[in-house]
């Protein structure tokens, strides 16, 4: 493609790429940058493009590839690894003097709650604080995933209901 017509084509799809890059963003900002570092990595690219592909197509699979790189770098730096040698202290419990009354007569008003509802209620949630996925107590119940998910969001709702005076 010849160079004026591909940064005619690109420029006429500035404004549509914007969008989207403010769709994957939600930051003006970020949406700006992502749209310039498009730009640039399709005009450093151009000679990669041929005519018969869709160019609008090319330019969005471009931003969204940026996109994905930069969220899964930002995600890896973020990521921290520990290299203490004194790990001991991993396996230390709670401080017992610093937990308060207060929170284990919230504990205890929970457990009251979850053990007043139906056992078809309160299994699936038990399960899921306990650290099951949704996939598996469905499994383990041989009940079908939707019923599940209801049966938790609900057992949820009531704990919110009767403790709403905790907060």
């Amino acid at each position: 493609m010849r160079t004026a017509s591909f940064a005619q084509n690109l420029l006429s799809v500035q404004t549509e790429l914007l969008h989207f890059a403010y769709k994957l963003t939600s930051n003006q900002e970020d949406a700006n940058d992502l749209l310039q570092e498009t730009s640039l990595k399709a005009l450093d690219n151009e000679e990669k493009y041929t005519a018969e592909t869709n160019f609008k197509g090319w330019m969005y699979t471009i931003m969204r590839n940026i996109f994905i790189n930069n969220y899964r770098k930002v995600l890896r730096d973020q990521t921290y690894v520990d290299h203490t040698e004194n790990q001991y202290y991993l396996n230390q419990g709670l401080d017992i003097e610093g937990e308060s009354t207060d929170s284990s007569y919230d504990l205890k008003e929970m457990h009251r709650i979850v053990n007043a509802l139906p056992k078809e209620y309160r299994l699936p949630f038990s399960m899921y604080v306990s650290g099951f996925k949704y996939r598996e107590i469905a499994d383990k119940l041989g009940l079908p995933l939707g019923t599940v998910k209801s049966r938790i969001y609900f057992t949820r709702q009531k704990l919110q209901e009767e403790l709403k005076d905790f907060r």
